[in-house]
């Protein structure tokens, strides 16, 4: 067999974290040295950071990243080994994405990005020019002239391509004319963000793409919450002949993971042999072109523990929707605890849907990461100098890192406060009841004194719920500025989407993690956290008050039964709209069309008038998303104005398209 040793490495990084991304990744070239690995790839841009954002267009960032390229090629000057690495480079007038490769601590060539995603999230094609397919140029890279453009590299007797992240998912794929002219490996460093189910939709591209060009494929993916929105899972893979061979975890609280396998390069070749119908004719194709490396010394190793194969920090796979939201949920909250420098979490926690959710997803998060790690390296991580009386206990990292406060008025039930306590104490969390009802009889009585009336449910209904939701604020966020903690906004998706929310009031908070998952969902992952979930604290039996309620402000008096759902539509309408509407950019009339079909047990009037609220809620709250505390990105769509949906603040708010709703003859379909 003709093998070489190749290893994927998943890294979080920092954008503009100069020294500690480079030390990340010299610390994944020396896990690759002790494994004996020839060649070794990591995610794009990872010197920099892939979110940089407007970053990209200073030349000081470019100049700081060439100080770190400069910095690892001393590093790596006496490792016989192959590496490739992700920066942004300036040249000719424009800034590239692009891949460096190294061997022997010298720079091979660099290859520019040639696919730039500009959908949903993505947006590189504002700070990044592409490359082109079989682009063959020069560039002057910290002294020495260097080749840049589309190269494919020879070493010794083998020869592999790089396909940076977006290359993968056009067709042609990237690298398909390389491995046309002979290239029998594929490298693919990648950012490519976490959403529902889409790792094995990496998967199956990455299979396909491997036995369609009959080579093997290394994609090395980025971990973690780098810049606080998107969430980058790792799980890099290693791909022999459309097979996956070799895995890296999923999620994680380390700096890094290696993932780690021999290729038999004998395998793509006698794929090659079998299944190509065309020989490439040197004089009728152009071959796109070649750089020359040295040849890697073979030199004894020592044997892969099968442990490779499978990583043994792997998470187990697939894994359930419930499992991904959990394990996507405490990557983000643990990361954005530890790079905001923040020493623990603060809620307002109600006895309801959503701020339980935030504690419990908080709450895990400290007892798996605190597995993972280990007392030490958890407490380092969080910057935290003195350890709890029992470190290895997660209840005790619980009770330091984590406060819930139940602030009532005359409006709030016996039922959630007593989920509230409850789930606290099941937790571990540090608990506090507040009253604050004095503070919103001071602010009716004051308003009541300056308009020279009395302030009724009948003719003030919303602003009586909004002062409510107010008066919570301050002291939440008193506790959070006492303790220099991470105050957590409880809005869900279904929430920002409509609006159903109170600026200044439940919206209070530095980060809103649920800001990217729909009710709907959410109420079904509670009833899964208290029965099924069999991650770090285990099933929580204190939900079962929660999960029992049907969701409610508690803002109105208790003879109103005040109900969210009332107020708005079923959660599983309300998401299915914006789906169709946000992520699908259907007409209103089609969204009524396939709301008829889909939800039949409700009538074409009730359906219309759902339709209707959702469209002007939507359209006359766009001023509220651009308010929101930042949340992660979970699925396919998102509402982030900043990131996603970019939608006017002042609009014709779909009027004209309800009035044809109207107009419409008889129900809908």
């Amino acid at each position: 067999m003709d093998q070489v040793r190749v290893a994927a490495s998943a890294i979080n990084q920092v954008p503009m974290d100069w020294l500690g991304n480079l030390a990340r990744v010299c610390q994944g070239v020396d896990e690759a040295k002790d494994q004996q690995v020839e060649l070794l790839v990591f995610p794009e841009l990872c010197l920099s950071g892939y979110n940089c954002e407007d970053m990209f267009f200073s030349l000081h960032t470019v100049r700081m990243v060439e100080r770190s390229l400069a910095k690892l090629l001393e590093y790596v000057a006496k490792l016989e080994m192959i590496l490739v690495v992700g920066m942004p480079l300036f040249h000719r007038g424009a800034m590239y994405n692009a891949a460096v490769v190294i061997q022997n601590g010298k720079i091979l060539g660099v290859n520019p990005k040639k696919q730039l995603p500009r959908e949903g999230v993505h947006y590189e094609s504002r700070w990044f020019q592409p490359g082109y397919f079989g682009q063959k140029d020069h560039l002057t890279l910290l002294g020495r002239q260097v080749p840049f453009g589309d190269y494919r590299y020879q070493i010794g007797n083998f020869c592999f391509a790089i396909e940076i992240c977006e290359e993968a998912w056009r067709s042609p794929s990237g690298a398909s004319e390389h491995a046309r002219s002979g290239a029998e490996l594929v490298l693919n460093p990648s950012a490519s963000h976490f959403a529902f189910g889409k790792y094995e939709v990496r998967e199956a591209l990455l299979k396909n793409n491997s036995r369609a060009c009959q080579v093997h494929y290394v994609h090395a993916n980025l971990l973690g919450l780098e810049a606080g929105r998107m969430i980058y899972d790792g799980g890099s893979m290693i791909v022999e002949s459309g097979q996956v061979m070799a895995r890296g975890p999923r999620f994680g609280f380390k700096e890094g993971y290696l993932c780690v396998y021999d290729l038999d390069l004998d395998l793509a070749r006698v794929d090659k042999l079998r299944n190509r119908s065309e020989m490439i004719q040197g004089q009728s194709v152009r071959l796109p072109p070649l750089v020359n490396g040295e040849l890697i010394v073979k030199k004894p190793r020592k044997p892969l523990s099968s442990s490779w194969k499978l990583h043994p920090e792997a998470k187990a796979l697939p894994l359930s929707k419930e499992e991904e939201f959990l394990a996507a949920q405490m990557q983000g909250l643990f990361d954005y605890l530890r790079k905001s420098r923040a020493k623990g979490f603060v809620l307002s926690l109600s006895g309801g849907c959503d701020s339980s959710s935030v504690a419990v997803l908080a709450a895990q998060m400290i007892a798996c990461a605190l597995k993972e790690l280990g007392p030490k390296d958890f407490a380092q991580k969080l910057g935290i100098k003195s350890l709890p009386k029992n470190p290895d206990l997660a209840r005790s990292w619980i009770q330091s890192l984590l406060t819930l406060a139940y602030q009532s008025t005359d409006h709030s039930s016996e039922t959630t406060r007593s989920a509230a306590r409850n789930l606290a104490l099941e937790l571990g969390a540090e608990f506090h009841e507040f009253s604050i009802q004095d503070v919103v009889k001071s602010y009716t009585a004051k308003a009541e004194k300056a308009l020279s009336r009395p302030l009724t449910w009948e003719q003030d209904d919303l602003s009586l719920q909004n002062i409510q939701a107010r008066a919570r604020a301050p002291m939440i966020w008193l506790l959070a500025n006492l303790k220099n903690a991470l105050l957590l906004a409880t809005s869900n998706k279904s929430e920002v989407a409509l609006g159903y929310a109170t600026m200044d009031g439940d919206t209070a908070g530095g980060l809103a993690p649920l800001g990217g998952i729909d009710k709907h969902f959410l109420r079904q992952w509670l009833r899964w956290a208290e029965k099924d979930c069999e991650w770090g604290l285990g099933p929580l039996s204190a939900l079962r008050d929660v999960n029992a309620q049907s969701p409610t402000a508690e803002l109105r008096p208790k003879d109103r039964h005040q109900v969210d759902e009332h107020d708005l539509m079923p959660y599983e309408i309300l998401a299915r709209i914006e789906i169709l509407l946000i992520k699908e950019l259907m007409s209103p009339q089609d969204i009524l069309a396939r709301l008829g079909s889909e939800f039949s047990g409700y009538g074409g009037e009730q359906l219309k008038e759902y339709l209707k609220r959702f469209l002007r809620l939507f359209a006359q709250n766009q001023w509220k998303r651009e308010r929101y505390a930042p949340a992660f990105f979970m699925g396919e769509e998102s509402l982030d104005p900043k990131s996603w949906c970019r939608f006017p603040i002042l609009s014709g708010g779909f009027s004209y398209e309800a009035e044809e709703l109207e107009l419409q003859i008889g129900e809908a379909p």
